[in-house]
């Protein structure tokens, strides 16, 4: 493949509570070319699940999203990110609670951060959701891949009781809301 045909690609750090959640509804979108689950923004190098869940090690359960803007551009990815989690309670997405959980978006480019600046502005102007979005918008600081069976978790587990009553009612609204824009 010569350079001109290579598929452009952005990489973005979304936390949206359970990282399971967040790349089961992305692993569905047209336009995303990886999704891996991790740990971000936080204090202790290397992480381990269970460091993280302590929430002592000041890090997000996030999802590290690769994307062509080619064909979705960030502000519709955020669009997808706000209408399947609920970016208005700090550290806690349901019964997840601890700051692992808190919604947020770590950049890679001051575009990104400009980008996603704005679109948490224009949310809370409008009061979409009634009160004031919490979520954290910041450039990435440092990332850990999650361990190995923490990915594609829930298409390994559909069954699973987390997964069945947590996961796929989110992906299921993904699906209703944003059909146009799952992979086909």
């Amino acid at each position: 493949m010569n350079e001109n045909n290579k598929l452009s690609q952005e990489t973005i750090y979304l936390g949206g509570g359970c990282f399971w959640c967040t790349e089961a509804v992305f692993d569905r979108v047209h336009g995303v070319l990886d999704a891996e689950n991790g740990y971000a923004n936080g204090h202790v190098p290397h992480p381990s699940y269970e460091q993280v869940c302590e929430g002592t090690t000041g890090h997000a359960e996030v999802l590290k999203l690769v994307f062509d803007p080619a064909q979705i551009g960030l502000d519709l990815l955020l669009e997808i990110f706000f209408g399947t989690h609920d970016p208005t309670t700090p550290n806690r997405q349901g019964n997840d609670v601890g700051t692992q959980y808190r919604s947020a978006i770590y950049t890679t480019s001051e575009a990104q951060l400009q980008v996603a600046r704005d679109f948490v502005d224009m949310l809370n102007q409008r009061l979409l959701f009634g009160v004031p979005v919490v979520t954290e918008v910041q450039p990435l600081d440092n990332y850990w891949p999650a361990e190995a069976y923490h990915q594609d978790y829930f298409a390994r587990n559909p069954h699973q009781g987390y997964c069945a009553y947590v996961v796929g009612p989110k992906v299921q609204k993904f699906l209703q809301t944003f059909a146009q824009y799952a992979k086909r």
